[in-house]
């Protein structure tokens, strides 16, 4: 077999592929700008160097916000042109709210306009190409599947939706039993026999196997499989790939084996980050609760015309080692609106006032909730807190419900910047994958990211 594979580029890679040629290309276009033409507001220099840094640092923060970075986003057109007006338009205002640093403005004024324009003709000149070469069929990654026929449906749609450049272009059957009995019609199926040859005729570059009960693959298959990996041949296993390109952990997927999947994050019990991420919390808290009180006067005025009740509300939730604390929230649903006891809120519930909706997708609803961040019984951070009856319920039903309180619930998570607000036990299953990935990846960097996805989520207006 051959050894000649073909190219690809991995996740990872291709999010700094993006990073980096963005600035090379503004900084290609600031030459430019400044070398043909009398532009004098930022010249290409070393005099320069501070400003243009600071150029470069506002380019990578903000287009890190408008989401110039998720590689689904950056693989359409539109909404790529989109992101990149948004992010050039606010680099251009924090670059001139910045005088310190950036150059002092230009007597021209046509100038920044000029910048404004190589900003986004410089970006999306390198963006159209990545999408029509990068994005191309001809650096896809193509898998082959070797797992039961009963699971591959679940596993494919999975793994379909999660990266484009992420090619399942088969399966192979890995038990005896069910080679005449069932069959699966959404991919083609290759012959047990004929593995290797499959692998040089499709240009297979990884194997993924999804097996859940390794006795039952056939001889013949672990047998090939055992000699792809002796040549070096790439090999993964799918709950690691699911957790790479998802970034969530399959638990439906976990069986007796559980606690193979769970080695939770060092940063759990490293005390260094536990001190740092809660002075991060008494900072941002103090923060947040000045904001609030700042937007107060028209939180009060839009509560008198469109609330008309109570400004502030109480509800139990369960915190750290399943402790119960009352949270507070700004009321955004009408008074009284679970009498009929604890239901889920679903979209354009009609218990939402039209102010409540305002403050729910501007996430002003939990200004409050930064009074429990400073008391210790919140971090900015982390899994949601629910309430007790649908914690009760929900473990009842979802394995390993209750491992997401083993940290402290945050003000925002992983879960609220990756998925929808839960409104269904299979939402909450979803949710769970999320935090249960928080928990077992918490880091620093994970924590930033998250922050910098809450601020998008809140300047695109779409909380819930």
């Amino acid at each position: 077999m051959s050894k000649k594979k073909s190219i690809h580029f991995e996740v990872s890679e291709r999010k700094i592929l993006l990073r980096v040629v963005d600035l090379l290309m503004v900084f290609f276009g600031v030459y430019a700008l400044s070398y043909h033409f009398d532009f004098e507001y930022i010249v290409f220099s070393k005099e320069n160097s501070v400003a243009l840094i600071l150029l470069g640092v506002y380019v990578t923060l903000f287009g890190t916000i408008f989401e110039l970075y998720d590689l689904q986003k950056a693989s359409q057109l539109d909404t790529t042109f989109k992101n990149i007006v948004i992010t050039a338009s606010t680099v251009l205002l924090f670059y001139l709210l910045t005088p310190v640093l950036a150059p002092y403005l230009p007597v021209e004024r046509l100038q920044i306009v000029y910048l404004y324009l190589v900003l986004i003709i410089s970006i999306l000149l390198w963006r159209i190409v990545y999408i029509n070469l990068i994005e191309s069929p001809r650096f896809y990654k193509r898998v082959l599947l070797v797992g039961e026929i009963s699971n591959i449906d679940g596993l494919v749609k999975a793994l379909n939706t999660s990266d484009p450049n992420y090619k399942i272009v088969g399966f192979i059957n890995s038990e005896a039993s069910s080679l005449e009995s069932v069959k699966y019609n959404g991919l083609p199926e290759f012959e047990a026999k004929d593995f290797l040859e499959t692998i040089k005729k499709e240009k297979i570059s990884e194997i993924l196997v999804a097996s859940f009960n390794t006795e039952a693959i056939m001889a013949e298959v672990y047998h090939d499989l055992i000699s792809l990996l002796e040549r070096g041949f790439k090999i993964r296993d799918y709950t690691q790939v699911y957790e790479e390109l998802l970034h969530k952990v399959p638990i439906q997927f976990v069986g007796k084996d559980f606690y193979k999947y769970f080695p939770f994050s060092r940063s759990n019990e490293n005390k260094l980050y536990i001190f740092v991420q809660r002075a991060f919390d008494v900072v941002f808290a103090i923060i947040g609760l000045l904001i609030g009180v700042s937007l107060l006067p028209i939180i009060l005025l839009g509560n008198v015309i469109g609330n008309k009740g109570p400004l502030f509300y109480t509800q139990e939730r369960v915190g750290k080692n399943s402790m119960p604390f009352n949270i507070l929230k700004l009321r955004s649903m009408v008074v009284d609106a679970e009498q009929d006891g604890a239901k889920w809120a679903q979209k354009n519930d009609s218990r939402i006032t039209k102010f409540g909706m305002f403050l729910r997708r501007s996430r002003m609803d939990e200004i409050p909730q930064f009074y429990n961040v400073l008391k210790g019984e919140m971090s900015i951070i982390g899994p949601r807190p629910e309430r007790p009856f649908f914690v009760s319920e929900l473990s009842r039903i979802i394995p390993f419900y209750e491992t997401r309180h083993i940290i402290k619930p945050g003000l925002t998570g992983w879960a609220q910047v990756k998925t929808r607000y839960g409104a269904s036990v299979d939402d909450s299953l979803t949710k769970l994958q999320y935090d249960l990935f928080y928990i077992k990846h918490r880091s620093i960097f994970l924590d930033f990211n998250i922050f910098i996805k809450t601020l998008s989520t809140i300047l695109y207006y779409r909380g819930q």
